[in-house]
C-alpha cells in the first residue's frame, strides 16, 4: 500500500457555464426591458392594435433612416446639430464652472443673496423665453446658440457652486496649516472635491442641451436634426421624423456615456478618513 495521498478529484467535474450565463444574464438585465418595448412597438402597429400612420414600427423607422443615411443626408444634419448643441454647451460650461467657483468659494454672501435669483432663472422655462431670443438675437444661429446656452447653463452653474460649498471646510484649513498655497489648495481640494457635483451639473446640462436642441433648430433653420423632425412632420413623412427623433436620442446618450466614462477616469472620489488624508496630501 503506497504511502503517497492521491488528490482528491472533484467529482464530477465543476460546470462554469451556468455561471457564466448567470453573469450575462445580469449584465443584459438593464436592456430587457428596452428589447421588450421594442418587440411589443414592431408588433402592435404590424396587428393593428395601434394606427401605423402615426407610429410606424421600428422596422419602417429603420428603413426610413437607412435611405436619408444612404445618400448622407442625415449625416451632413448630424453634424450641423453637433456643432450648434456642442458650440452652446461648452460656453455654458466654460462661463458656469468659473461663475461657480467664485460665487461658491469667495463671495459665499454674495451667492446667498442671489440665490434666489439664480433659483429663479433656473426654473424658467426656455420655451417661454422664445420670443425675447428671436427679439434680441433674431432667427439666426446666434438665436439658437443662446437657447442652448441659457439651458445648459443653469444646471451646471448650481452644481458647481454646490459642490463648492460642500467640500469640507476642515479640509482646506488643514492644507493651509500645512503650508499649502491657494493654486495648490485650489487643485488638490477644492476641484476634486467639487468634481463629482460639477460632473454630475454637466451631464443634466449636455441632456437639456440635446432636448432644447430640437425646439432651437425649428427657429428658421434649414437643416439640423430639429428641422428635419420638422420638415417631416409638415410633409407627413412620419417614419423619417422618428428616425431623426430617435437620433438625437441616440446621440445624446452616447455623449452621457462619454462624460460618464471621463468622469471615471478624472474625479477623485472622496473616501472617508483615508481618502481625505490622501487628498490633504496631495496639496502640498
Amino acid at each position: 500500500m503506497s504511502d503517497i495521498a492521491t488528490p482528491l478529484v472533484a467529482w464530477p467535474p465543476q460546470n462554469t457555464f451556468p455561471s457564466r450565463l448567470a453573469g450575462l444574464h445580469e449584465r443584459l438585465l438593464d436592456y430587457y426591458g428596452i428589447v421588450a418595448f421594442v418587440a411589443l412597438w414592431e408588433i402592435l402597429p404590424r396587428l393593428g392594435w395601434v394606427d401605423r400612420a402615426f407610429i410606424p414600427p421600428p422596422s419602417a423607422i429603420l428603413a426610413a433612416g437607412w435611405k436619408i443615411a444612404a445618400t448622407g443626408e442625415l449625416f451632413r444634419h448630424i453634424a450641423v446639430s453637433l456643432e450648434r448643441v456642442l458650440l452652446g454647451f461648452a460656453m455654458a460650461v466654460l462661463t458656469a464652472v468659473p461663475l461657480g467657483f467664485v460665487l461658491g468659494g469667495y463671495f459665499p454672501r454674495i451667492t446667498k443673496f442671489l440665490a434666489p435669483l439664480l433659483r429663479l432663472f433656473g426654473q424658467v422655462n426656455a420655451f417661454s423665453l422664445f420670443p425675447v431670443f428671436i427679439l434680441f438675437f433674431g432667427i439666426g444661429e446666434v438665436a439658437k446658440f443662446a437657447i442652448i446656452f441659457w439651458t445648459s447653463l443653469w444646471p451646471v452653474l448650481s452644481l458647481t457652486i454646490a459642490g463648492i460649498r460642500n467640500v469640507d471646510p476642515s479640509l482646506i484649513k488643514t492644507a493651509r496649516s500645512m503650508g499649502a498655497g491657494k493654486v495648490p489648495i485650489f487643485f488638490k481640494v477644492l476641484l476634486p472635491g467639487a468634481a463629482p457635483p460639477i460632473f454630475t451639473g454637466i451631464r443634466i446640462g449636455l441632456t437639456v442641451a440635446f432636448l432644447m436642441l430640437i425646439a432651437a433648430e425649428m427657429l428658421g433653420a434649414s437643416s439640423g436634426l430639429g428641422w428635419l423632425i420638422l420638415n417631416s412632420q409638415v410633409n407627413y413623412m412620419i417614419p423619417r421624423m422618428f428616425a431623426a427623433a430617435v437620433t438625437i436620442a441616440i446621440l445624446g446618450m452616447g455623449a452621457n456615456w462619454l462624460l460618464r466614462c471621463a468622469e471615471a477616469r478624472v474625479v477623485v472620489r472622496q473616501g472617508q478618513s483615508t481618502g481625505d488624508a490622501a487628498l490633504l496630501r496631495r496639496a502640498y
